[in-house]
């Protein structure tokens, strides 16, 4: 994140012309301890490492479509590892998964630098650890769910989702829009490898892949949606995790049964971090955060339909940049994600600015960068294997009378955020691949050790009563509380968060009940110096 702001100010220096120049062997089943309807899966083949970049190796490892036939069709998976970087001192394997769903571990396995403060994971961890990345079934090299051809991507990523932004689709047309996208998946996946792709099979995969490399335990640090992946993993095999961590919760009990309570939340997150983002700038004044001269919600609203109206044609800028089309819509996921970022508000309060004045290559530029590179490539390039994991863990939610309960409640709170949740599970409603077996039990990790749970007060995306609701879950977990805004909290949120996550991960050090660490302070909505809209 520390990179994206350092590149956003390059941006806006450049969008105002102020710029310059230019372990032990395994000798059990991988299912040995798994409920569920799943029958005894053979033990793996050794993993076959190839080296295939510095520190770096990867390997493919054969798993079942369905443990409930371990002997049947075999898919692949892509697992990359990072070898640790002080082998004497290794402790084991620490499995990883950033999220999403749809988020490819191998990407975040790849990023890491040991030298470098925004690598994933400290120089501590890397060093007792070969940090493992398994890309999930359907997700990144794994397979990855393919749904649309790459003009449809590209409609779909630009094109207002949702009824309630003004210029936004009917609800006919999102309907319309829904049955073309799962069409498309039923024409380009097999529906059998589509029904497969649920998290209960994921974190099988999982214990394969610890087989398959001769650990009989694993460590595991999971983000956001790798909090369902890892009480998973916990709850299935619990004798084989050796230590956990959980960073900005998913509450699993919404996740397997309430889906559309889980978005309704999620819409309230959004909402609450733009808010916050408001009131700051109302409270620092006109000198220190000049949109809006005192009233930003006024101007926000007025930006929005603005854009809406006449769109912002952004020319590409070598290197930052590649251009398109800013509307309404975009400004808004744009805003979004920056306002999930304290360390991005002087930007955001920036890009704002420079669109009102017919420059929108700031909130162009965060929509690229915080909801598009992070995952490898165009929104909807995520957005297929996201939704086919999510519809195969779901319950059916083919009533589209509860679809549009759902999305009329968000926008009856006027909230300027609510587009990105409502309407959002709605392929779910034709989704082509029912998924028979779907796990329901609680996902307690009950004979795990004790698992750490890392919360944010104010999180955009995962709420602070999700991590509440999840420790309480777990047979045995303590919550580290962290302050301010933002999501997920390790490497982000200064010493305290890491020195606990650290602690947990390679000594089984957790922190006392109640803990608390408030982040460092990472700036405010003020407009950078350099960078100041109309300069």
């Amino acid at each position: 994140m520390l990179r994206i702001a350092a590149v956003l100010a390059a941006v806006s220096l450049a969008a105002t012309g102020c710029a310059g120049g230019s372990g032990a062997a395994l000798t059990a089943s991988a299912n040995d301890a798994a409920p569920g309807p799943t029958a005894q899966a053979p033990t793996p083949d050794p993993i076959d490492w190839t080296e295939c970049g510095p520190g770096l190796d990867c390997a493919t490892v054969e798993v079942p479509l369905e443990y409930s036939d371990p002997d049947g069709e075999q898919i692949p998976l892509s697992v990359v590892r990072h070898r640790a970087t002080d082998p004497d001192n290794r402790i084991g394997s620490l499995f990883i998964n950033p999220g999403g769903p749809g988020v490819p571990a191998s990407d975040m396995v790849r990023s890491i630098d040991p030298k470098s403060e925004t690598s994933p994971f400290s120089p501590d961890v890397v060093a007792r650890f070969d940090v493992v990345g398994m890309d999930p079934r359907g997700v990144g090299e794994s397979d990855a769910v393919r749904c649309l051809t790459d003009e449809q991507r590209a409609e779909q990523a630009a094109e207002d989702r949702d009824p309630t932004i003004p210029g936004g689709k009917s609800f006919r047309q999102l309907v319309k829009d829904a049955r073309t996208f799962t069409k498309g998946c039923a024409t380009h996946q097999d529906r059998a490898f589509l029904a497969s792709l649920s998290t209960d099979n994921v974190a099988r995969d999982l214990d394969q892949v610890r087989a398959a490399i001769g650990e009989e335990q694993i460590t595991f640090y999971g983000a956001s949606y790798g909090t369902v992946v890892g009480p998973m993993y916990a709850t299935l095999f619990p004798e084989r995790v050796r230590q956990m961590v959980i960073d900005a919760p998913v509450d699993t009990d919404l996740w397997q049964n309430d889906p559309l309570q889980l978005l309704d939340d999620v819409s309230r997150s959004n909402e609450e971090t733009l808010d916050l983002w408001f009131e700051t700038c109302r409270a620092e004044g006109v000198e220190a955060c000049p949109f809006g001269d005192g009233d930003p919600e006024a101007a926000f609203d007025a930006l929005i339909a603005d854009l809406e109206r006449e769109p912002l044609q952004v020319p590409p800028i070598e290197g930052l940049t590649p251009g398109g089309t800013l509307d309404g819509a975009m400004a808004l996921e744009g805003v979004r994600a920056a306002a999930g970022v304290r360390t991005l508000w002087p930007q955001l309060t920036a890009g704002l600015l420079a669109a009102q004045q017919g420059n929108g290559a700031f909130l162009h530029f965060m929509v690229v960068n915080l909801t598009v590179a992070p995952f490898g490539g165009p929104f909807a390039t995520l957005q297929e294997p996201h939704t086919a994991v999510r519809c195969a863990d779901w319950p059916a939610l083919r009533n589209l009378g509860d679809h549009r309960a759902a999305a009329r409640e968000i926008d009856a709170r006027g909230e300027r955020l609510g587009s990105r949740a409502a309407y959002s599970a709605l392929n779910c409603a034709f989704w082509p691949a029912a998924n028979k077996d779907r796990f329901t039990d609680e996902l307690t990790g009950a004979g795990a050790p004790p698992i750490l749970v890392v919360g944010g007060e104010v999180d955009n995306v995962s709420p602070y009563h999700w991590a509440q609701a999840v420790t309480e879950r777990l047979e045995d977990a303590v919550l580290l509380t962290r302050t301010d805004v933002g999501h997920t909290s390790y490497r982000t949120s200064g010493p305290c968060i890491d020195d606990a996550v650290d602690a947990a991960l390679i000594n089984g050090v957790l922190p006392a009940e109640g803990t608390v660490c408030e982040a460092v302070p990472a700036g405010t909505t003020r407009v950078p110096a350099q960078a100041g809209a109309g300069e």
